[in-house]
């Protein structure tokens, strides 16, 4: 668990955003996959995030909360996309059913809007841990 300083609060955004980041990429990877060991055509994943929960009082967490501190984000499950799968034309396809193919249910515009939102938060996440680790090393710097 982290404690509430700026590095350990950006240091769960880098881990959190990593995962979301290879989760889109083994999205993008089986866009085409109709078939899994699983059986079926490939399901895409989500990734669901949360703020770390601190045990600590009503009072701190409301003083907390109004100056905009907080503890952090945690992955707390890779769920599984419901959305139906796309149905293609291609008779020529082993798996095809009346002509049809059950394909993953990967919406490419999707996964590349998430790419670029995870990309970006991973960015911000690690301009705040380097601005947090440049006051740490002047403020030891003064001390001389």
């Amino acid at each position: 668990m982290f404690d509430n300083t700026s590095m350990d609060i950006s240091a769960s955004g880098l881990a959190a955003n990593q995962l979301w980041l290879n989760v889109i990429a083994n999205n993008i990877a089986n866009v085409n996959t109709t078939r899994t060991p699983q059986g079926g055509p490939y399901r895409a994943e989500i990734v669901n995030f949360a703020p770390v929960e601190n045990d600590v009082s009503f009072q701190t967490a409301l003083g907390q909360a109004v100056q905009g501190i907080g503890g952090g984000v945690e992955v707390t499950s890779i769920t599984q996309d419901t959305s139906p799968f796309q149905l293609i034309y291609d008779p020529s396809n082993p798996d095809a059913v009346n002509g049809y193919v059950e394909s993953s249910n990967v919406n490419l515009t999707t996964q590349m809007v998430d790419l670029i939102q995870a990309t970006r938060a991973y960015q911000a996440n690690a301009t705040a841990f380097d601005a947090a680790k440049q006051m740490a090393v002047t403020a030891l710097g003064i001390g001389k």
